[in-house]
């Protein structure tokens, strides 16, 4: 493969004729078309092994469904296991976490092997019966082939964040064919910035995302409904607490999904190989999918789930049934989530929100006048209350469903819904289900503002830069130095021993003295104050042996922070960007 530099020239001789600015909207094109057939490519393969295995199955007898689809959930499960943690963990779970801090801290460079190996286990493991999404997975793998066709293109890993940004709007965009939704969501959840500089780009890119959708699949997006409207000021006393009930659902999957992937507190599954744990999800799921197969003859605890969602929003599903549903599917999916699967949570959340619409709307119904339109109303105000609940994009949750819908007549129930949604979600959840995932893998992402000028920058505080509440070792004892590796993803940590830093240990200085059969060697600490100026700690970092600078408390010489060579260099090409499109 040749290299940025040879890509980039070759580029340029292909687009010379073209002002920088046409070439800006050519680059941008490529991203998202590119980005955009790879998601659609995604969902087909989904639906065809889904087809072909479980709905195929689900016309023969109890027995041979019962053997086939255990078969074909254990099977596609242990291809994702060994997939993952043979040749890339960081294409599990859903993808939004990895994509969203390889744009913060990898200036949005992802790896090829993400979108090979997030495009095959992602088919297996939702086609294959799992109970987890597509959406989220399609922003990764999009995002992935996006900032590799950037590369193919002359961007340095250095610069593409755009193509990240870009392709992960595609991407979402030709997932749920809703192209607004999209680019809400890249700008509210992994950028950030609604007033984005890249907003242009993202914007371009999600419509031709929606172009490539439109024109391979159709123009339906994924759950189609007809027109609803409420028929009177009533259905509105019952959208706060549909709301509220769809929040409440949503928190419980988030923390009961952080609680079993936090699989260091559990004893039983630390001896039992990363590879086979996604196992263990698709046997929950296959259990309760059968058994609910077996009872309603539907199949929505398994895969996806849109037929059942779509049935639920034509009316079509009692309250009973779809209380079922939403137990199940709820169970499931922290399984599958929890134990290390590949798919992500956008699809289940709007299942757990529709289906608790449709229970509470079909009890109300019980007690009270609500018409068929009333009760779908409040099955889609639950799907935005759930998502944005667990996502915190209040405007992509009322824009996806506007999107699928159409019409103007439910966007003040959405609205009033993400009112209540969101001042549950901030009231019980510390992070949304993305940040928690992240920080519950040892990861800080910290989004850099510098000011306009490079000296100006570098009189700046340390503290402008420094990552807070460093990750520290407590003990040098050999396991609890093996458990602060495993745990932690970072290759330095300051010692900090009965009140004294001790030193500075390095990964690498761990596997040597492994290999030599010795204890790990310490390299001296280099720290510095929280008003030490950034100038100050570039030279402390050149003489710092370890690469790291400390940063203690002028009062008791508690460490507070620490500052890499990466965070300086990451803090100096967002300003040069900034200075750049300024």
């Amino acid at each position: 493969m040749n290299s940025p530099a040879a890509n980039r020239n070759l580029w340029r001789v292909i687009t010379s004729r073209l002002p920088p600015r046409s070439r800006a909207v050519l680059q941008t094109s490529v991203l998202g078309l590119g980005a955009g057939a790879a998601a659609v490519a995604f969902q087909l393969g989904i639906n065809a092994l889904f087809r072909g295995t479980f709905v195929s199955l689900s016309t023969q007898s109890g027995t041979v469904f019962l053997l086939g689809s255990l078969g074909v959930i254990v099977g596609s499960a242990l291809g994702v296991g060994w997939l993952l943690y043979s040749f890339c963990r960081e294409a599990s779970g859903s993808g939004i976490p990895q994509l969203k801090a390889a744009f913060w801290k990898d200036f949005g460079y992802v790896p090829w092997r993400v979108a090979w190996v997030k495009f095959t286990a992602g088919i297996l493991s939702v086609g294959g019966g799992s109970s987890l999404g597509r959406e989220g997975p399609s922003v990764q793998l999009a995002g992935a082939v996006a900032s590799g066709l950037g590369g193919l293109m002359g961007e340095p890993k250095q610069n593409r964040r755009l193509a990240a940004a870009a392709g992960a709007a595609a991407g979402l965009a030709a997932a749920f064919n809703t192209p607004l939704a999209a680019v809400t969501f890249v700008l509210e959840e992994i950028v950030q910035d609604l007033n984005s500089r890249i907003l242009g780009s993202v914007l371009l890119a999600s419509l031709l995302g929606a172009f490539v959708v439109h024109g391979v699949i159709g123009k339906q997006p994924s759950f189609s409904l007809s027109a609803v409207e409420p028929s009177g000021w009533l259905v509105y006393l019952f959208v706060p607490l549909v709301a509220a009930a769809a929040a409440l659902v949503g928190v419980g999957f988030q923390r009961a999904t952080l609680a079993l992937r936090d699989q260091r507190q559990h004893r039983a599954l630390v001896i039992l190989p990363l590879w086979l744990r996604p196992t263990l999800g698709a046997v929950l799921t296959w259990a309760l999918g059968a058994a609910v197969f077996l009872h309603t003859g539907r199949l929505g605890v398994f895969g996806l789930g849109y037929e059942d969602l779509s049935a639920g929003l034509a009316n079509e599903l009692s309250w009973y049934l779809a209380g079922i549903l939403l137990v199940a599917k709820f169970l499931a999916t922290v399984g599958c989530y929890g134990f290390g699967g590949c798919g992500g949570i956008f699809s289940p959340t709007l299942f757990f929100g529709g289906m608790c619409g449709l229970a509470l709307g079909g009890l109300a119904g019980l007690v009270t006048h609500l018409s068929a339109a009333d009760q779908v109303v409040l099955a889609v105000v639950g799907m935005s209350a759930c998502l944005g609940a667990v996502v915190r994009a209040p405007i992509t949750g009322i824009l996806i469903v506007f999107e699928m819908t159409h019409e103007f007549g439910l966007v003040p129930a959405l609205m009033l819904g993400a009112l209540v949604s969101q001042a549950i979600s901030h009231r019980l959840l510390q992070h949304s289900f993305y940040d928690a995932l992240l920080a519950q893998d040892g990861h800080r992402v910290e989004h850099l503002v510098p000011p306009r000028d490079l000296a100006g920058w570098r009189q700046r505080p340390v503290s402008a830069l420094a990552t807070g509440e460093p990750v520290m070792a407590q003990s040098l004892n050999p396991e609890a130095i093996q458990k602060l590796l495993r745990d932690y993803p970072y290759e330095r940590f300051p010692v900090y021993v009965d009140g004294l830093l001790q030193g500075i240990l390095t990964r690498a200085e761990v596997r040597a003295a492994r290999t030599e059969g010795r204890a790990p060697r310490l390299a001296p600490a280099v720290c510095c104050l929280p008003s030490s100026s950034v100038r100050e700690v570039q030279r402390l970092l050149l003489e710092s042996p370890a690469g790291l600078v400390v940063v203690r408390e002028a009062s008791d010489g508690t460490p507070v922070g620490v500052v890499t060579l990466h965070d300086l260099l990451r803090a100096e090409i967002s300003l040069e960007s900034k200075a750049a499109t300024d």
